[in-house]
């Protein structure tokens, strides 16, 4: 039956020959290798779809900011590509009230594409706009474990090729900023990163003729230019590419390919990024982009060096260049041109400059990544890497000096901020893969006999039996394949898996909820944006915490404050007043948004119901997963305007706070304890008001649940919806999530206050 099987497939093979193609037994099962990687990967993300609604074709996305993608993709779609920008701004009514959003801020690579990609898809199949956007970061993750696969090919051959494409495509950090829904920056940032990699790395490889290295340079600025008008984490692959060529002008290994290859690829990206308009010229005189120029002149320098010039004139124009450099970011430092656009860039450099900033440290993907971040995201791989970095360093070519950058600095960026660990994961997954294929080549080569080998491998080896070989080989299989399909870190469910098998962030409540366990999607905040949509106007204004202003306004239909764009602090400092201020405080604050506008105010919150020990008797605790847990960054946020506040008149200085400590404190045992001021707090009691009536509500269904306060029930906020009001403590794990939303009462504010 083998010999038919052979027989078989060398005949269709001889077919390929007869037009002068041949194809290897090896080639064909690195292709169907790779294949099967690309399926995984896509595949894979597609996981929460089992709790999506298929039957009605839609699918929503996962998150918050991915619903601001989508309102700028919806537009281009209707209107144009270029309609956010040109020939007015787009300025989007029913976000940041009374303002609007200006919509042309927005990076236009992941919308752009997204609806070009959906007017090709619409010709051909009738799909629902959020839905595709839905499944399109799949679909461009697999499309980046395809070029990660050709990145490690050139990096180490097919082996490390087909390894990198499969870390990259498990990878924890990367899997879940792809996953289904995840329509975000990440998704083209990624994708722009492995491109210009690839292309610049051939680029600038002597061996490769001059028109395909020019062709290589021109692909390596298209992808830099990509990957600059979709991510803002563009700053950092410009200034290792930077960092690398000045290394490589260090250790003496300048070429003029590596002069025409950097002019192109930076001039290109440059002249395409800059046109985007939030971008603009300003950012070729930011603090990132500068040091391009100064290595291009480097460049220019060596250059000239090689030519027979004195030693005299070679040191002048050595110290003219430095002069040059050196007073140029002088002159721009004291002038203050130098922008704000690598603000971002300068606090991961920093974190520390985050850390004195509440609303950017209220965000908990841009907080530093803790140990067990990274080791959810390395697990044992740790190991391979290590070794990775040795075989790395030991053969120090021009793209393992590339790699050993990539890898060292991008793992301090991810450290800095748990969001970049989706960089370092292309540089994990080939570098792991390089320690993989180092470790094992050696055992394999003994396991096979190869007399040369085994003569070079002898001295450090020491005669390693075949026997041990194969116990050396089946042990590195066997850690690659549990850090791949068994995670103790993730209690025993494959990493993979555990990131991707979860439902989307509205269709799970923003509960940490998943896996086989959930059988249906909880659909408390879909209910709820539905019942706005059926009962509110696009122009009534809804306050709720900022996090979720993009449901509020891309999935209700009606106009919010503030929402995850974050461009107005001031505006977020002033929603958390409401919430922290009494009731007369919060009334005077919406007071000055419009009372003809402002309608509803609305909180999300989540209780734990643990049992008390007696039959159908429980207690009811804040579980910490909705406002009841954001309620201190209010506070802190707030805080930190205490003067502007007291100054407008809404506060006293007797009145004012700093952070939560002055609504309560924390008792040794756990929770939070309100003092006499957080109990009269707004947020205190429209969270009290819903506690307190889904307690006694449950009552009808034969349980005695005792919230942990009595009933005070607001006096200008009256309850018009409850999200979840019936949904039994039992159905997701005694976590209880509520959306309750709250009609403002003006006339009665009004009379009290003539």
């Amino acid at each position: 039956m083998g010999d038919t099987f052979k027989e078989r497939l060398g005949n269709s093979l001889s077919g390929f020959n007869r037009f002068g193609i041949q194809i290897s037994h090896g080639t064909i099962l690195a292709f169907a290798a790779l294949a099967l990687i690309l399926f995984i990967a896509f595949t894979i993300r597609l996981l929460p779809l089992r709790w999506e609604n298929l039957a009605g074709g839609t699918s929503f996305l996962n998150e918050f900011d991915p619903y601001y993608q989508f309102s700028a993709t919806k537009h281009m779609v209707d209107n144009g590509l270029l309609s956010p920008y040109y020939p007015t701004p787009w300025i989007n009514p029913m976000k940041w009230y009374p303002v609007g959003l200006d919509m042309s801020t927005l990076l236009p690579a992941l919308p752009m594409t997204a609806a070009t990609l959906y007017g090709f898809v619409s010709l051909f199949a009738n799909i629902d706009l959020m839905t595709f956007c839905a499944i399109l970061p799949a679909f461009m993750a697999a499309v980046s474990c395809l070029v990660m696969y050709f990145v490690g090919k050139d990096m180490g051959g097919k082996a490390v090729g087909l390894l990198a494409a499969l870390f990259l495509a498990v990878a924890p950090s990367f899997l879940q900023r792809s996953s289904l829904g995840f329509f975000d920056t990440e998704v083209p940032g990624v994708l722009g990163l492995v491109l210009f990699i690839f292309f610049f790395m051939r680029s600038i490889d002597s061996n490769r003729s001059l028109k395909g290295s020019l062709i290589y340079s021109l692909g390596a600025g298209l992808a830099l230019a990509y990957f600059i008008s979709g991510w803002g984490a563009a700053y950092y692959i410009i200034a290792l590419a930077s960092l690398f060529v000045f290394v490589m002008v260090l250790l003496k290994r300048y070429t003029q390919r590596l002069l025409v290859s950097y002019s192109i690829t930076f001039g290109l990206a440059l002249m395409i990024g800059t046109k985007v308009p939030y971008i603009g010229l300003n950012y070729l005189v930011s603090g990132v982009i500068l040091p391009v120029a100064a290595v291009f002149l480097v460049l220019v320098v060596a250059e000239l060096m090689r030519n027979n010039i004195s030693i005299q004139n070679k040191l002048t124009l050595a110290v003219v260049s430095l002069v040059a450099i050196v007073g140029s970011f002088v002159g721009l430092w004291l002038t203050g041109s130098f922008t704000s656009l690598a603000g971002k860039f300068i606090t991961v450099l920093n974190p520390f400059i985050r850390a004195s900033s509440p609303l950017v440290d209220s965000v908990a993907e841009q907080r530093l990544s803790g140990w067990g971040n990274i080791y959810i995201e390395l697990g044992i791989g740790i190991l391979f890497f290590l070794i990775g970095l040795y075989f790395t360093l030991r053969n120090p070519t021009n793209r393992n000096i590339f790699l050993l950058l990539f890898a060292t600095t991008s793992l301090y960026f991810a450290t800095s901020m748990v969001r970049l660990l989706v960089i370092f994961a292309p540089a994990y997954a080939i570098i792991a893969a390089i320690g993989i294929l180092g470790t094992i080549t050696p055992f394999i080569a003994l396991l096979k006999g190869s007399s040369k080998t085994v003569a070079k491998s002898k001295r450090k080896m020491l005669r390693v039996s075949r026997e041990y070989s194969g116990l050396a080989v089946l042990i590195i299989f066997v850690l690659v394949v549990s850090n791949l399909a068994f995670s103790p870190q993730s209690g025993g469910m494959p990493r993979s898996v555990a990131q991707a098998y979860t439902p989307t962030a509205i269709s799970g409540a923003s509960l940490p909820v998943g896996g086989a366990g959930l059988l249906e999607p909880i659909t408390v905040w879909i209910d709820a944006v539905t019942w706005l949509q059926e009962n509110a106007k696009s122009t009534d204004v809804v306050v709720m915490w900022w996090d979720y202003g993009n449901w509020l306004s891309d999935l209700g239909n009606v106009t919010s404050l503030a929402d995850n764009t974050t461009v107005n602090g001031t505006q977020i400092a002033n929603v958390g007043f409401i919430y922290m201020g009494n009731e007369d405080q919060s009334m005077a604050m919406l007071s000055t948004y419009g009372q003809k506008n402002v309608k509803y105010i609305a909180i999300f919150t989540v209780l734990y119901i643990p049992s008390s020990g007696t039959e159908d008797s429980y207690y009811a605790y804040p579980a910490g997963y909705g406002d009841e847990g954001k309620w201190m960054w209010m506070a802190r946020i707030s805080g930190q305007d205490k003067q502007r506040f007291i100054d407008q008149g809404f506060i006293s200085e007797a009145d004012a706070w700093v952070d939560e400590n002055a609504f309560g404190q924390a008792p040794s045992g756990g929770g939070w304890e309100w003092n006499a001021r957080g109990d009269n707090t707004t947020i205190a009691l429209l969270l009290n008001y819903a506690e307190v009536v889904y307690c006694w509500n449950m009552g009808n269904y034969g349980l005695t649940i005792t919230p942990d306060r009595e009933l005070e029930p607001p006096k200008y906020f009256e309850p018009i919806y409850f999200g979840g009001i019936n949904t039994s403590p039992f159905q997701y794990g005694r976590l209880v999530p509520l959306v309750v939303i709250y009609e403002i009462q003006w006339d009665l504010y009004n009379a009290d206050h003539p």
